[in-house]
């Protein structure tokens, strides 16, 4: 018979096992598969959650994660969740199936500050006041009527855009990047205030709006600490954050109520032929039909200089950029024009729908490089389910439409510029029908002004295309060209475009 011999204590060997124990429930915890209806969402860091995962170029991170997490995926952002989305199939369901739950704008404070308490059409809370100002601004600024009537504008503006590339042919070299923001703004200044403020024709008051408007955007693409760590708001303060925006908010409203003052003593001489979109706001303002706060005049104006200046000017630099890089499309491109506008000075708008493959190099741009690859975003305004998770009331929630844009279960060949593609399939369009391609957003809080930007893009574009043969600077290649991003509201190229013309003889 064995003797039982009890075993000797051994106080290091319990010393080790006793956090084994007492860690044990909490890594089954941890270990234990997530509820069903909870979203797929990474390990976050206390206090800041997942902004360290952003990088200098959120829609490359987030894209980045979705691929570990997938289409759909909860991320906090400090202490706001935020649902991001990924997939075609997640941005129609909260787009279309579900618009109305996601229909409003989460509380923004730049926004709230610099358009006179979000009083404008982007970041306006979902409601009366802001389905008025979207009937009011579709119906009367961007009809196609009221669209058309300021077919003159942009084709004058083309036409100095062509004489200012020529003007640079001799120097060699040009700054096309340069020429293409004055034309945008150009066009937009007209448009929407009636007189360009270039230094020729505006002198001081161009200076100072030219800078009032570059740290408008400056800001607009900042990152407050108060919406998403709202103890740590006295880092804005410290920051100087709050000051500039506070200045840059006075200053601006200054120069935009001169403006206006400028136009209602003018107004008796105005017609609607002749109108800009000033005019056509103070009219409505004062014809009883349409009562519009004066605040109200004044954030939608500075929505049309956000949604026409940068978007459009960022679109025909990628565009520019990539067909300089790939020679033969720039060559298709330009026998198209060519032929179509033969031995004409000058093109007009009347021959631009005749032009299909200038039309798809446009879109496969937006494709590629949507100005917004981050769209605004938005809010759920209840609790729902979106591919049966839980989405609780008040999640935020952004849509990556660059990732989507460049989704392979999508798109063939997506990093790849090839804009035959949008000929083999002519169906694909981006006016919020097809999900895979969002570059202006879909639903209710879709940009209203895609149609106002396109005959400026075509036109652009046309006239470049037509006018002047191009190349890269001697010794540069196209694998040698500088394709890197710089990320503000609006995501344009971080170097200037530096290109050589040379003048083609019709």
């Amino acid at each position: 018979m064995l003797e039982h011999v009890p075993l000797p204590w051994r106080p290091a060997a319990c010393l080790i096992s006793l956090p084994i124990l007492l860690l044990f429930p909490i890594l089954l915890l941890l270990l234990r598969r997530p509820p069903p209806d909870r979203l797929p969402s990474p390990w976050r860091l206390p206090i800041i959650g997942d902004l360290h995962r952003l990088g200098s170029l959120p829609h490359r991170s987030l894209r980045a994660l979705s691929r570990k997490h997938g289409p759909l995926m909860l991320l906090h952002f400090g202490s706001v969740p935020t649902l991001v989305v990924s997939s075609a199939a997640s941005a129609e369901e909260i787009m279309r199936t579900q618009d109305l739950a996601f229909a409003t704008r989460p509380d923004l404070s730049i926004c709230h500050k610099l358009f006179y308490g979000s009083r404008d059409i982007s970041f306006a809370k979902y409601g009366d006041y802001w389905r008025q100002m979207r009937r009011v601004t579709t119906l009367n600024l961007l009809s196609h009527r009221r669209i058309y009537s300021y077919r003159q504008i942009r084709e004058e503006e083309a036409s100095l855009l062509v004489d200012r590339v020529a003007a640079a042919v001799p120097s060699g070299s040009v700054n096309i990047s340069d020429l293409i923001v004055t034309f945008t703004r150009n066009i937009t200044c007209r448009i929407a205030f009636g007189k360009k403020y270039t230094d020729e024709e505006g002198g001081a008051d161009a200076s100072r709006f030219r800078v009032l408007l570059s740290e408008w955007m400056a800001l607009l693409g900042s990152f407050p600490m108060r919406d998403y760590m709202p103890a740590l708001r006295f880092v804005d303060c410290l920051s100087g954050l709050d000051e500039r925006v506070r200045k840059n908010a006075l200053d601006l409203d200054a120069f935009v109520e001169e403006v206006l003052n400028a136009h209602e003593k003018k107004q008796e001489n105005r017609n609607d032929d002749n109108m800009d979109f000033v005019d056509i706001l103070l009219s409505l303002d004062s014809s009883g039909g349409v009562v519009l706060r004066r605040d109200s005049i004044k954030a939608v104006i500075l929505d049309v200089f956000g949604g026409g200046i940068d978007t459009t000017f960022s679109t025909l630099e990628w565009a520019m950029t990539e067909l300089i890089r790939q020679p033969a499309k720039m060559e298709r491109a330009q026998q198209e024009v060519r032929r179509i506008a033969g031995s004409k000075s000058e093109i007009r708008e009347e021959i631009l729908q005749e032009m299909e493959y200038l039309k798809v190099v446009i879109k496969e741009t937006l494709r590629l490089h949507p100005a917004l690859p981050l769209l605004v975003p938005r809010e759920a305004m209840q609790e729902t389910r979106v591919h049966g998770y839980l989405i609780p009331k008040g999640t935020r929630v952004l849509i990556n439409a660059w990732a989507i844009g460049r989704d392979p279960r999508s798109w063939e060949k997506p990093e790849e510029f090839w804009p035959e593609r949008f000929l083999d399939d002519a169906s694909v369009d981006f006016r919020g029908q097809n999900f895979q391609f969002i570059p202006f957003g879909a639903g209710r809080r879709g940009c209203p002004g895609m149609d106002f930007a396109f005959p400026v893009l075509e036109l652009a574009l046309a006239n470049l295309l037509y006018h002047f043969d191009w190349a890269l600077p001697q010794g540069m290649t196209a694998e040698e060209m500088d394709m890197k991003e710089f990320y503000g509201i609006i995501v344009r190229k971080k170097s200037n475009l530096i290109l050589v013309p040379r003048r083609y003889n019709h």
